[in-house]
């Protein structure tokens, strides 16, 4: 690959250095699942350039800049740092405290640029070349740059797999021995979905150090019994953890047998996970420690973080940054713990005194407090965990990096999340949505109500109304509940039985009003009873099986419900078993209100696969509710999870007619002139959505007759006059809009009547426009979310919908079945499918009007709200009406081209 400082610099391109563009710097996890930092480079990097120039072998300098070079000059070390950020773009990777790689950028035309690496040998392997490719390469379109240039030498094998699996479209040719690469750098489905990949791998490596590690020090370990460090020592020794334990105190000789030692460093193994329950202020040296000593992952029990404050808030982002910069994850601080419930390592390394029984559930919780509660909870219920990650605050590791482990873990198959927060909602959405098609996730997200989130945790502001928060859940496949109990009993239904394959349901049971009860609740959760059989109050064991096994054998039969209770001169135990046993071999899941009991009763709880012991409840087991109305509500949102995972998937519309350059060249130049954002002008906003394809109905703005009458002709007639304030036009009442306007003596008629109504023209904002068809009003909107990304809306236009609510959301990128399913979600859908025998009105147009928005807010943050009101008939539709603001984004969008880590502030 050539050298980075030959490349010339267009003149005039960049005359000063800018400013530090301190919003690309990045943390990132490598390939092995450990930390890094990626950041542009500074002026007072040169010792550390140089650093890593010594650790570079002379055959990777070679490959690097195409001759011998046993050292960097001092020239070189300058034109390595001294970069403009516009022209010349330098970032380094470090790991740390040192440099462990360097990615240069150099202008060689208006739109091209030339890209080149240097990694340390001894970090070869761990992604970082492609790292920075997908950093540079956002950097270089922030600066204009489509298009990157790299010669590289034939035999320089590594460099020429990260360009060939990048994604990216590569024409390679040769000059003068070398292979010389050239590909655009906007990205495109197959780069993303590489980048990805290779993000969903890192991240699930990331994790795994926390679950199966083989060496554990626990720091601020205590003698004292009862102590929250005499606690976890004794939760992992005492509960059979299978790797190796040691324990870090200043002044004890020995905690519960184990040899103490003074600090981390002295602990002579390769340390795995790091536990540590030391005051708040003694956190960041202990972190220091375990740097030093190559731990793998920090668990930090300890509070007196963020959620004590400001104060803490800022020693929460020094722990943070000093745990990533040293390639380290942190769970916590201020959490509960991590939990495995294998036999192969049974690793309780929390503050629980609950071990769960074995399961294939996995349980992510962010509060500490609770957590003991949920673990016993469960417990109870003989419900069975896989895995638990307890993460307090927050800092770090997030419900996002579980979806990723538990994505690829063989002992998960139902994922519970206890959401406190959500501190990157556009990536949750992302990953739970292929994460559901193999998976169920099951979601309590408190803080519903108010939007709040607790002292401890920082998330980035959020404009999105909590209809467009349920709508994401919605749209990921997520079953939103709204209680732990509820997420409970619907997990132990998954965990448990088959899914359901629609909502038809055969209700058992040998009390009549049990039965009516459950029919009832059933209904009111929207599912069809098929049957109800009443068998007799002391119905045996062989009745119940009778019965059941009749109601599965029914084609029109999707699940089975028994409400049981039993006569007061017989035992129920033979009902509990012939409960199981229809249970453990129905393809048709089955639930009941046995006894009241919430849980899996032990009778009714078959084996897990090789295991021998009840408590082990496994595939087949039937779970029980303490009512009819609990079991109905479990039954029906697993019918609605079915229903979604077995929807098959639509793609993502590829709109042919767009012009997207065009559109970010409109909105660049807008910017030029107004860096601190617009409301755009009626005339531009109608260029910015004409680039989408949607057009808009030709508009005159008038102040007197005589214009409207010129308006007329210059239209062609069959126009409208209306008023366009938004004053008047939240005012359904006001007649504020005249149609059909055909010549002279109708538009005087027509200006007469509706200045009689409404007064000064000027402050009515009248129009003449086109005439559209005649049908219903609808309107499609954007905005940019600082925490979401973009959100699109639609609903009814007018006030009536504003003030009911009656709005759908979704979060682009919008597959054909979310732009259905936005049409359909609204109240007033009735109104578009033919309703009261009127007919069926354009649902492809809008459809086709919402594909076009979102992709628009996809692809242009910089639109922070964008409005199309359409005016939709029965086989047409016309946009009549559309507003927009373009603003420069305040903060990079999340979750988007590149990988990057949530920070400690919630960006």
């Amino acid at each position: 690959m050539s050298d980075a400082g030959s490349a010339p610099t267009p003149g005039g391109l960049a005359e000063a250095v800018t400013d530090y563009p301190g919003h690309w710097e990045a943390d990132v996890i490598l390939a092995d699942g450990r930390t890094a930092r990626i950041r542009p480079v500074r002026v007072g990097d040169v010792d550390l350039i140089r650093d890593l120039d010594e650790r570079v072998s002379a055959d990777s300098k070679y490959m690097r800049f195409l001759a011998p070079r046993p050292r960097l000059s001092e020239q070189d070390l300058d034109r390595f740092t001294r970069v403009d950020h516009v022209d010349r773009i330098a970032m380094v990777v470090t790991l740390g405290g040192r440099v462990i790689g360097i990615g240069n950028v150099d202008r060689i035309s208006p739109t091209q640029a030339e890209v080149a690496f240097l990694v340390a040998d001894a970090q070869h392997g761990r992604g970082i070349g492609t790292l920075l490719l997908e950093h540079l390469a956002q950097a270089g379109r922030e600066r204009g740059v489509t298009g990157f240039v790299a010669e590289v030498l034939p035999e320089n094998g590594r460099m020429i797999r990260t360009f060939r699996a990048a994604g990216y479209r590569v024409a390679v040719g040769f000059a003068q021995g070398l292979m010389r690469f050239e590909f655009p750098i906007a990205p495109t489905g197959h780069s993303v979905e590489v980048m990805r990949s290779r993000e969903h791998r890192a991240e699930s490596r990331s994790m795994g150090r926390f679950f199966v590690p083989r060496a554990v020090v626990v720091v601020g370990a205590s003698p004292r019994c009862g102590s929250i460090g005499w606690r976890l020592v004794h939760n992992l020794v005492m509960g059979g953890f299978t790797g190796r334990v040691y324990v870090v105190h200043p002044g004890a000789e020995a905690v519960l047998g184990l040899p103490a030692y003074r600090s981390v460093r002295q602990v002579p193994d390769q340390l795995d996970l790091a536990i540590v329950a030391v005051p708040a202020a003694a956190v960041l040296d202990v972190v220091r420690d375990c740097a030093s000593a190559g731990v793998l992952g920090l668990i930090v029990v300890s509070s007196g973080f963020a959620d004590v404050g400001a104060l803490g808030r800022a020693r929460q982002g020094e722990l943070l940054e000093l745990a990533r910069g040293n390639g380290m994850r942190l769970v916590g601080p201020n959490c509960l713990g991590v939990l495995n419930t294998a036999s192969e390592y049974a690793m309780n390394a929390s503050l629980s005194q609950v071990m769960p029984p074995p399961g294939r559930v996995g349980f992510f919780c962010q509060s500490g407090a609770f957590g003991v509660a949920l673990l016993q909870n469960v417990a109870d219920r003989g419900l069975g965990l896989s895995t638990f990650v307890s993460a307090g605050n927050r800092a770090d590791v997030s419900g996002n990096d579980l979806l990723q482990y538990w994505e690829d873990d063989p002992r998960t198959e139902v994922i519970l999340l206890y959401l406190e927060s959500i501190g990157n909602p556009r990536k949750f959405s992302r990953i739970a949505r292929r994460v559901g098609r193999s998976k169920p996730v099951v979601a309590v997200k408190s803080g519903r109500t108010t939007q709040g989130v607790p002292l401890g945790h920082s998330v980035r502001a959020t404009l999105a109304p909590q209809a467009a928060v349920d709508a994401m859940f919605r749209q990921a496949g997520v079953i939103q509940v709204d209680s732990l109990d509820e997420m409970f009993d619907v997990a132990q239904l998954l965990a448990h039985q088959p899914l359901p394959l629609g909502p038809r349901v055969s209700v058992v049971g040998n009390s009549d009003a049990l039965l009516l009860l459950a029919v009832d609740a059933l209904m009111a959760h929207g599912l069809i009873v098929e049957e109800s059989v009443l068998l007799p109050g002391w119905a045996t064991g062989a009745d119940v099986a009778a019965a059941l096994h009749s109601a599965a054998a029914h084609v029109g039969v999707d699940a089975l419900l028994v409400v049981f209770t039993p006569a007061l001169d017989r035992a129920e135990n033979d009902v509990a078993e012939a409960l199981a046993a229809v249970g453990s071999t129905s393809d048709k899941p089955l639930v009941a209100t046995y006894l009241a009991f919430h849980g899996v009763p032990e009778r009714m709880r078959v084996p897990d696969r090789g295991g021998d012991r009840p408590v082990l409840a496994g595939r087949g087991s039937v779970p029980s509710y303490p009512s009819p109305g609990a079991a109905a509500r479990a039954l029906s949102r697993a019918v609605h999870y079915g229903r979604w995972v077995h929807r098959p998937t639509t793609p993502v519309p590829q709109l042919a007619d767009v012009d997207t350059a065009g559109a970010a060249d409109l909105v660049a130049a807008v910017l030029r002139d107004h860096p601190d954002g617009l409301d755009l002008d009626e005339d531009t906003a109608v260029r910015l959505v004409g680039c989408y394809g949607i057009r808009v109905a030709r508009t005159r703005p008038v102040m007197a007759l005589r214009e409207a009458v010129t308006a007329g002709e210059d239209l062609g007639w069959q126009v409208i006059l209306k008023a366009t304030s938004p004053r008047l036009r939240r005012q359904p009442f006001l007649e504020h809009e005249l149609r059909d306007i055909g010549d002279v003596t109708a538009m005087t008629a027509a200006w007469d009547t509706l200045t009689g109504v409404l007064g000064d023209p000027a402050q009515a904002r009248f129009v003449v426009q086109e005439m559209g068809p005649p049908g219903l009003p609808v309107t499609v909107g954007g905005i940019e979310d600082p925490s979401f990304g973009p959100i699109v809306s639609f609903g009814m236009s007018g006030p009536s919908s504003d003030l009911l609510g009656d709005v759908a959301y979704r979060i682009p990128p919008l597959t054909q079945s979310d732009a259905a399913d936005m049409v359909r979600d609204v109240q007033a859908a009735p109104l578009f499918f033919g309703y009261s025998g009127s007919r069926p009105l354009d649902v492809a147009g809008i459809e086709a009007v919402i594909h076009r928005v979102a992709q628009l807010k996809e692809g242009l943050p910089q639109v922070q709200r964008l409005e199309v009101t359409l005016l939709v008939g029965v086989a047409t539709h016309l946009a009549v009406r559309v507003s927009a603001r373009v603003a420069p984004p305040d903060e990079v969008r999340p979750d988007g081209p590149t990988r990057r880590l949530t920070g400690a502030d919630g960006r």
